[in-house]
């Protein structure tokens, strides 16, 4: 086969294509309440892939009205919608060395979702101390916050209990 003779495989899937594009043709063509009823053609497949797998029937695209277009987005700005609540815990103080920061230990009580066994899960949480006030052993409040520093996003809200 010389570089002029045209491929056969390539010539049948041109032929098919122009014969989907025709009978799309007819059928737009059609009256707006009646659509011309016509067999569909099967699409063309590449070259090589002919007895690969069965050509999906195509489904024409729906139009869409003007009546359907999505409505434009609200002029509410997004600083204006209310924001979730802040999370609160209480903890102990685990270790206070750090300048205006404290490490606070969460206990957390949860329900194993299988055994149904009450589990306790510990989290180290770092918190901002302004003042410097809280000691080891302290019962403290959190509150939630921006993030501060690689690993504080909490605050040392209030000092429920010192320790003896």
């Amino acid at each position: 086969m010389s570089d002029t003779d045209p491929d056969p495989g390539l010539e049948n899937a041109l032929e098919a294509f122009k014969s989907a594009l025709a009978a799309e043709a007819e059928r737009s063509n059609a009256p707006e309440g009646e659509e011309a009823h016509a067999p569909e053609a099967p699409r063309p497949t590449p070259a090589g892939r002919e007895g690969s797998r069965p050509a999906a029937a195509s489904k024409p695209l729906a139009k869409r009205r003007p009546s359907e277009e999505p409505a434009p987005a609200s002029p509410v700005p997004a600083a204006a919608e209310p924001r979730g609540r802040r999370k609160v815990r209480e903890g102990i103080v685990a270790s206070s060395a750090m300048d205006k920061t404290a490490v606070v230990v969460v206990v957390e009580r949860v329900r194993h979702p299988r055994y149904a066994k009450t589990v306790q899960l510990t989290k180290r949480l770092y918190a901002h101390d302004e003042g410097n006030d809280v000691r080891v052993g302290d019962r403290v409040r959190i509150t939630e916050t921006r993030p501060l520093s690689k690993l504080k996003r909490w605050r040392v809200e209030q000092v429920l209990e010192r320790a003896r």
